[in-house]
């Protein structure tokens, strides 16, 4: 298990922060873990979580992975932004109190101007989810909103 805490890597805060931690870290992949128990956000009124709410955990677990990323060069961790997924399945409509998600990311593409796809899956047992994340985390995420805002407004 990785000694870095969740929050610390993540650039969430509070209830946003759906994973609980960091299991396993390489170059090109990360494992986290959600134990799903009733209060949080997005959870149904017997604390169950909606499988839709799985792109948000492999999404964080992309962020995670890049935070570990930022963390080891002694970076600040980065803002990214989900672009989408053309496919989620998960094999069950919701994720039932009590369960353990084993929630992983495996890097596919990754270029300069910080365009990626990972390979996603969340795993428990009887639990199958799986999809392909575009995400998008600019070198200087400032300056590229700054450039957005320009041209909305010439």
């Amino acid at each position: 298990m990785i000694d870095w805490p969740i929050a610390e890597l993540l650039p969430h805060a509070g209830a946003m922060i759906l994973l609980d931690a960091v299991v396993a870290f390489e170059a090109e992949s990360i494992l986290c873990r959600r134990h799903v128990s009733p209060g949080g956000l997005f959870q149904e009124s017997d604390g169950a979580l909606p499988a839709w709410v799985g792109v948000e955990l492999m999404a964080q677990a992309i962020a995670a992975w890049a935070g570990c990323q930022a963390h080891q060069q002694q970076r600040a961790v980065q803002l990214g932004l989900l672009l989408g997924t053309r496919h989620y399945h998960c094999n069950v409509p919701r994720f039932a109190v009590g369960t353990t998600l084993a929630v992983s990311a495996q890097r596919n593409f990754h270029d300069a101007q910080g365009m990626g796809v990972f390979d996603c899956r969340i795993e428990a047992p009887g639990i199958e989810a799986q999809a392909r994340l575009t995400v998008f985390s600019p070198p200087d995420m400032a300056a590229f909103f700054a450039g957005q805002s320009k041209e909305t407004h010439a």
